[in-house]
């Protein structure tokens, strides 16, 4: 079982910036993929951004809605993923999701309660 908990969201003026962590806690071994999405009331889960588990690096994968503004790491030892985001546009507003993925003979997916981030002057 993961439990991922996000914080960072928040107002912000278009073209500023905001920084989201994730922190996932209930399994010791790192070895699980991570990523956002966000949601608008009224519409459909979007994806963002995601980070495969690789010790020596992981692959970054983002939606072309934010490639070149928004920036996905993680910290292995510490369970946590940030989303780096740049440049915020009205339309990037919406309730940003944490997402988790175990892979395996039987894999999982975990979701947070999400964070709301709202871009408006």
């Amino acid at each position: 079982q993961l439990q991922l908990v996000e914080s960072g969201g928040g107002l912000v003026q278009p073209g500023g910036s905001l920084r989201l962590s994730c922190a996932a806690s209930g399994r010791s071994a790192p070895n699980y993929d991570m990523g956002w999405y966000r949601q608008v009331p009224g519409k459909e889960r979007e994806f963002v951004a995601h980070i495969n588990w690789n010790l020596a690096g992981g692959t970054t994968v983002y939606a072309d809605s934010v490639k070149g503004r928004f920036a996905i790491s993680r910290d292995y030892a510490k369970h946590t993923v940030w989303l780096q985001m740049n440049s915020l546009k009205r339309e990037d507003t919406a309730i940003y999701i944490c997402h988790a993925h175990v892979p395996g003979p039987v894999a999982y997916d975990y979701w947070g309660q999400g964070t709301q981030v709202t871009v408006s002057s």
